[in-house]
């Protein structure tokens, strides 16, 4: 007996032409942009009761077919070993093969319209000795169980089929046929322009510029939006930043320009290096850093965290969007920018932020720094906001006191050099990142033209160890500050910073993540 009960919803749905075919269709009947994940459900609930409809005989479904019976012209028959494709017959005539003695021929116009020719009151034949069951679907097989189970994946799968069809645009997500589209002339889009022109930056939603563009009347509200949408992403004037689910549009030459390139600062050009000679002590400490351009197997998502600020990011007014903690911030379909409210945990105040996605950092931070005294090594706590669009982020405040911090200034020569000297910290800070910053432009100029910008990544790491030592009594220091004093002049992630000091013939390691210099480096100081 063969049995072919379905139970796996990926063998189940397939996304063929056929698929892609039934929601062209449904799209056009519903007259509305609809979600992947909503174009799924509509497309498991189909399959689900073609499946169940199959699996239901009928006279108009037809009997499987067995080459020991008789069949007379109309009969409908269902063929298991063509995937229980089923057939009419359209004429019956005598077999003509003597080995196998009197039998007839069929003829059969398969569903497809192609016609097919069967053997029929043939005695003896394999198939007569089986039982087939026509197919069945598993009753714990429903929409929102399949949804639930395997929704993300078929999703995806979905969405794939999906992008390959040009009769079908996407826009914020949502799918409808092109040919529906109504046209939006030139001379509308002029008049979003100076809508979003008029308010000088800030994103608004398409149904502010609907009010003062004419739209033909009589139009589906939600088509006629659409296709609004769908005629300023193709126009480059024009930027979608809005969150997953919301659509705001906002002109790019409004942007800030530290939204569409990244800051001096903030400019990372990889470097190659393997992480299999890291240690396991050294790959929690690059996930502990939360360096965006750290190559880590995504984490599970986290509600809330910790970061450490290092000295291109407290210098761009950024945070880092780590693997670690991408999940916290708003995240969008398409869109590569996008815009949303950070919240201050402390006061409640809101600001206006950006996520650049393609750069991994979130930009807008920088009154909020100035506002609360935090330097290079300061702690930022974040955590989901009440609203799927909101981050609140928090600096918490300590015992204002001078306390003995590593403090980096520029000597005549150029370079970096390092002091313990007393500083006021309002905020809570790592005490390995703290770096104090008494004249921040002077070392600004260093990324211009100072002289660590002819060095090798290398000699950075060795430049930086000398003098961090020199304000260390124990002579050595640790991979964290090194990481942080790094990143004054030059921006990098831990991974080849680790890779350099594990590898080194002149850098001795003592243990804890800790370095020292060889003795012939030491005599050099």
């Amino acid at each position: 007996m063969i049995s072919t009960a379905v139970t796996d919803p990926h063998k189940l749905f397939t996304f063929g032409p056929a698929e892609i075919e039934y929601l062209q269709n449904y799209l056009f009947e519903v007259e509305e942009p609809l979600t992947t994940r909503e174009l799924l459900q509509a497309l498991i609930a189909h399959l689900l009761e073609t499946r169940q409809r199959q699996a239901q005989p009928d006279n108009h479904q037809g009997k499987i077919y067995y080459p020991g019976e008789r069949y007379q012209p109309g009969d409908r028959l269902l063929f298991p070993l063509f995937n229980w494709a089923s057939g009419t017959v359209q004429q019956v005539r005598p077999g003509n093969n003597p080995a196998l003695g009197t039998f007839e021929v069929i003829h059969v116009k398969m569903e497809n319209d192609q016609e097919r020719l069967f053997a029929a009151a043939l005695p003896s034949h394999p198939l007569n000795q089986r039982t087939f069951e026509l197919p069945t679907v598993e009753a714990s097989l429903t929409v929102e169980g399949i949804l639930q189970r395997d929704g993300d994946a078929l999703e995806k799968e979905l969405e794939q089929a999906l992008l390959k069809d040009k009769s079908l645009v996407r826009i914020a997500g949502r799918w409808f046929p092109r040919a529906l589209l109504i046209d939006i002339h030139k001379g509308q889009l002029n008049l979003a322009e100076a809508v979003l022109d008029m308010a000088g930056g800030e994103p608004l939603p398409t149904s502010a510029l609907m009010k003062d563009i004419e739209l033909p009347q009589g139009v589906n509200p939600r088509l006629a939006e659409f296709s609004l949408n769908y005629a300023l992403q193709e126009d480059e004037r024009f930027d979608e930043v809005g969150p997953a689910g919301k659509v705001l549009w906002c002109l790019r030459r409004l942007e800030p320009p530290q939204v569409q390139h990244p800051p001096r600062f903030l400019e990372y050009t990889p470097v190659p290096t393997g992480t299999s000679r890291l240690s396991q002590e050294m790959l929690l400490l690059e996930q502990e850093v939360d360096d965006e351009w750290s190559d880590l197997e995504v984490p599970p998502a986290v509600e809330q965290a910790a970061i450490s600020l290092i000295f291109p990011h407290w210098r761009a007014g950024t945070l880092p969007i780590s693997r670690r903690v991408e999940k916290l911030f708003p995240t969008a379909y398409e869109s590569q920018r996008v815009r949303f409210t950070l919240v201050d945990g402390r006061s409640g105040r809101k600001m206006p932020a950006w996520v650049v996605r393609p750069y991994r950092y979130v930009f807008g931070l920088g009154d909020w720094y100035k506002e609360y005294s935090l330097m290079p090594g300061s702690i930022v706590y974040l955590r989901r906001g009440k609203e799927p669009e909101e981050v609140i982020l928090e600096a918490r405040p300590r015992r204002v006191t001078r306390d003995w911090v590593r403090t980096a200034m520029v000597g005549r020569d150029g370079g970096i050099l390092f002091a313990t000297l007393k500083q006021i910290v309002p905020v809570e800070f790592n005490e390995r990142m703290i770096i104090a910053i008494p004249e921040a432009s002077a070392i600004d100029n260093l990324w211009e033209n100072g002289p660590y910008r002819r060095m090798s990544l290398e000699q950075l790491i060795l430049q930086m160890m000398r003098e961090l030592i020199k304000i260390n009594p124990q002579g050595h220091v640790h991979a964290q500050e090194i990481y942080a004093a790094v990143n004054l002049v030059r921006r990098c992630p831990p991974a080849p910073i680790l890779a350099i000091l594990t590898s080194h013939p002149k850098i001795v390691y003592v243990g804890d993540l800790y370095f020292r210099l060889d003795v012939s480096l030491l005599e050099e100081l």
